[in-house]
């Protein structure tokens, strides 16, 4: 496993404008039964980076994942809501990889030329039906984890956002097969008792020195 932190990026985002709080939309209608059905892994597209995040190409999504995994561009956001509790998802058990663990609230992968920012929170409507109330960067990781199960890899350059939440998650069952908000004695019995993503740790403690600038009242 390896892992590389950097420092926390400071850059204003939409939905948090100078230290004041804008309300997003809160929920989302979720995926439209109308609509075409998503793309396959194998058409997915994302980002190829360099060790310093700059994108140097692009690869379909399980290509990009095949042994020994190439660096690619990926997100992690960590959801709280009013009371201070962390939003865990539980992977889909369809996963390709890595499925029926439990993580953060959302990962993903954002597409060729899409803002992180942006892919965050489309993903977040799309697995878990909600929009964050505040959402804001938190700074990145870089971290490579094998799946044992699968032989797939993450070798991710990943973006960090943490925000609130505030609406009740309606969930997607081909993403998410659960999900559970927890206090941080909550998510240690947890840990100890159910399996977790291979990069929750990773991106675990590269998020928490934002989650104070995030709300004073959020003690993790």
């Amino acid at each position: 496993m390896h892992r590389v932190l950097t420092a926390l990026q400071t850059r204003d985002l939409t939905g948090f404008h100078g230290g004041n709080r804008v309300e997003l939309q809160s929920n989302l209608s979720g995926i439209d039964s109308d609509a075409t059905s998503p793309p396959s892994a194998e058409q997915i597209m994302l980002e190829l980076v360099d060790p310093q995040g700059v994108t140097v190409g692009i690869s379909e999504k399980i290509a990009a994942h095949e042994s020994p995994g190439r660096l690619h561009r990926a997100f992690s956001v960590f959801l709280f809501d009013d009371e201070g509790r962390m939003l865990l998802q539980q992977r889909a058990l369809s996963k390709y990889h890595f499925p029926g663990v439990w993580s953060n609230a959302c990962c993903g992968h954002p597409l060729p030329g899409e803002a992180p920012f942006q892919a965050a929170v489309r993903r977040v409507g799309e697995e878990l039906g909600i929009a964050p109330a505040l959402l804001m960067e938190a700074g990145t990781v870089t971290y490579r984890h094998p799946d044992p199960q699968s032989g797939l890899v993450e070798h991710e350059y990943n973006h960090l956002f943490v925000g609130l939440v505030r609406a009740e998650p309606r969930p997607d069952p081909d993403e998410v097969a659960g999900f559970a908000l927890v206090t941080p004695d909550e998510l240690r019995e947890r840990r100890a008792v159910d399996t977790f993503s291979g990069w929750f740790q990773d991106v675990l403690e590269a998020a928490l020195p934002a989650v104070k600038r995030l709300d004073a009242d959020i003690h993790w």
